[in-house]
C-alpha cells in the first residue's frame, strides 16, 4: 500500500536527448540519481537506454525513438495530464529531421504550463526546486492550474 501511495504522489518526469546531448542527459541522471528514485520516469528510447546504462536502479518507462514517434508519446501523455515536468537537452546546433515534433513537445509543455527545462543548467534547477525530500512537490498540490488561476504559492 504504501508503494502505491509513493506512486500516486511521485513526480512524473519525462526525460529527452537529441544525440549530442544525450551523454549529458545521463551523467546528470547518474548525479541526481537519490532524488530521480523517487519519480516515475519516461524517456524517449534511446535517452532512455542511456540512462539506464548508467543508473541500473531507476525505473524508467521507455517510450519510441524521438524521429520515431517518441517525442509525440511524450506530448500526448502531457496533454493527458500524465507528465509533471520535462527535461529536454536540446541540441541547438545540429539539424533534426523531426524539428516539428520536437517544436510540438515544447509547445505541449508551455500550452498545459508544466516545468520545462531545456539545457542541463536549468534541469538542476527543475530537481531542486521541485524534487524535496520528504513532501509532496508543489505541482501535485494541486497542479498547473493552481498556479495559474492564483491559488498556488507563487
Amino acid at each position: 500500500m504504501a508503494a502505491l501511495a509513493q506512486q500516486l504522489t511521485a513526480l512524473r518526469l519525462a526525460l529527452v536527448a537529441h544525440d549530442a546531448k544525450k551523454a549529458a542527459m545521463a551523467d546528470w541522471a547518474v548525479r541526481h540519481m537519490r532524488k530521480l528514485r523517487r519519480c516515475a520516469l519516461w524517456a524517449t528510447g534511446t535517452t532512455g537506454a542511456r540512462i539506464v546504462e548508467q543508473c541500473p536502479a531507476l525505473v524508467v518507462t521507455r517510450l519510441k525513438s524521438g524521429p520515431l514517434g517518441g517525442d509525440q508519446q511524450i506530448g500526448a501523455l502531457i496533454a493527458e495530464g500524465k507528465i509533471d515536468a520535462l527535461v529536454f537537452f536540446v541540441d541547438p546546433l545540429s539539424p533534426h529531421p523531426h524539428d516539428v515534433d520536437v517544436k510540438a513537445l515544447t509547445r505541449l509543455a508551455l500550452v498545459y504550463d508544466i516545468p520545462m527545462a531545456l539545457n542541463p543548467a536549468t534541469a538542476e534547477l527543475l530537481i531542486a526546486g521541485i524534487v524535496v525530500e520528504g513532501e509532496r512537490h508543489p505541482l501535485k498540490q494541486g497542479g498547473a492550474e493552481a498556479f495559474a488561476s492564483g491559488n498556488g504559492d507563487g
